[in-house]
């Protein structure tokens, strides 16, 4: 049984490319959800709402883990040996 990177590895380079620009797309928008929690915890921090501002924390928390675990299955940069 193969693993995913093996798997990886051996796709064409256009299913690759395809892989990272789903991605990256995923990391972008959950990178603009942490910035808009942000936004919601400061602007509800000063007006000592301390609960939404936890809430928000708690959310970004959870985005930042999902984010850094997808960073896992982007693909590892092709060799110029590969190119042929």
């Amino acid at each position: 049984m193969s693993n995913f990177r093996y798997s990886q590895k051996e796709a064409h380079p256009n299913k690759t490319n395809t892989l990272m620009t789903g991605i990256t797309i995923l990391l972008i928008l959950l990178v603009s959800i942490q910035i808009w929690f942000l936004y919601s915890a400061l602007n509800n921090a000063l007006t000592e709402n301390f609960n939404i501002a936890l809430g928000t924390f708690i959310g970004s928390t959870i985005l930042f883990i999902a984010a850094a675990w997808l960073l896992r299955y982007l693909p590892e940069p092709r060799k110029a040996a590969d190119k042929k």
